[in-house]
């Protein structure tokens, strides 16, 4: 096969550090990948070689129109390409456009996550669903801090029901803010990392920035705002609702969750997972769902992520046989219950020899008396 030529610029940050990029590019894509100078020779399957070449070109490309490369950058296309072998990484790492704004302040990491920024840019509200370490709350926070330096909105306001994972608390001290304040820090740390701690505290002083738990909604109108309700597995049927009919004019909401962290008591319904069923169907809302192959915190998370689905999957088989064990065993126990005799029939025959013994023994009894005298 004809080796790949591949412009001058960033070939260091294509390659990586003693070509480490390289060799994640044969992990990824199973191909292998030898290079001299600026030609590149790709041998493996053909659709696979494809899409390791069509990587490798679309990254020569960004480079060579001036955009900055990092090593993040060829990371992220690596992944992209694995999602999509036919997307094209110009358009996926574009500046402008649509999400420019949110571009300057975080960029996403996988197509999964571009097509998420995208659905938050064209609904009003957008429900994500997905397991834990693939950005939903991180990018959504992102958009609002771009919609809030647009001006396209005048605050953000990030709610979260106070829900102990597992395990009670006790008592904490402090006012109310401080008694919350645990349960919202992953919210805080989002908006320090995105928007700078300084800049935040000033929007928090002024209130151009709430973080609230989620009973502090009820009563409200939320006009002109960029809602963002986090951990929503975690409210019940009511909260859900009423978090949903407090979305004023010129808002936009996002709700996110994983309904396999469900942290309510036992019995307790999900509103997350009721809402899936009961909005599925209304336009305007835009439904969006992540997959443990969509994973973007350390590998090991994915790997963690997959596990616990095996396991699931595994122990709700187990459960399926046991209750169809159960059925089996409760169908023979009525049938041997019908098959034999009925109470009434026995009773009825106790009757029967009880009355015909009663007949018989007066007639003997009388017969054994002794005369009276004799």
């Amino acid at each position: 096969m004809s080796p790949l030529t591949l412009a001058e610029e960033g070939l260091d940050v294509i390659f990586g550090t003693q070509d480490e990029n390289l060799r994640r590019i044969e992990r990824e894509l199973g191909v292998t990948v030898t290079a001299r100078g600026s030609e590149v020779h790709v041998t493996g399957e053909p659709e696979r070689v494809a899409a390791a070449e069509h990587l490798l070109r679309e990254l020569s490309t960004l480079a060579a129109s001036g955009f900055r490369l990092r090593g993040q950058d060829v990371r992220t296309a690596v992944r992209v390409i694995g999602e999509d072998p036919t997307v094209s990484l110009v358009d996926f790492f574009n500046p402008e456009g649509p999400l420019g704004g949110v571009r300057r302040l975080v960029a996403p990491r996988s197509l999964k996550q571009l097509l998420y920024m995208q659905a938050m840019v064209d609904h009003d509200l957008v429900i994500s669903i997905g397991p834990a370490g693939t950005g939903k709350t991180y990018l959504a926070v992102a958009m609002a801090a771009a919609a809030l330096l647009e001006k396209s909105v005048r605050r953000i306001v990030l709610a979260r029901p106070a829900v102990e994972a597992g395990e009670k608390l006790g008592f904490l001290p402090g006012d109310l803010a401080e008694k919350v304040n645990p349960y919202l820090r992953p919210l805080y740390d989002a908006l320090y990392d995105i928007i700078g701690f300084e800049k935040v505290g000033r929007m928090l002083e002024r209130q151009i920035i709430e973080v609230a738990p989620l009973a502090f909604m009820r009563g409200r109108t939320l006009n002109d705002s960029f809602i963002i309700l986090d951990e929503a597995q975690n409210t019940t049927p009511e909260q859900m609702k009423m978090f949903l009919t407090r979305i004023g004019y010129n808002s936009k909401a996002v709700i996110n969750g994983d309904i396999t962290q469900v942290d309510l008591p036992q019995g307790k319904v999900s509103g997350l997972r009721e809402a899936e069923e009961v909005l599925s169907g209304v336009s305007g809302i835009s439904f969006f769902r992540f997959g443990q192959a969509d994973v973007v915190r350390h590998p090991l998370v994915q790997k963690i992520v997959s596990a616990y689905d095996r396991f699931d999957a595994i122990r709700a088989e187990r459960e399926a046989e046991r209750e169809a064990e159960r059925q089996v065993r409760r169908a023979a126990e009525g049938e041997g219950e019908r098959s034999r005799p009925s109470g009434e029939g026995r009773n009825a025959g106790r009757s029967d020899r009880r009355e015909a013994e009663g007949r018989v023994r007066p007639a003997e009894v009388r017969d054994e008396r002794v005369p009276v005298g004799s």
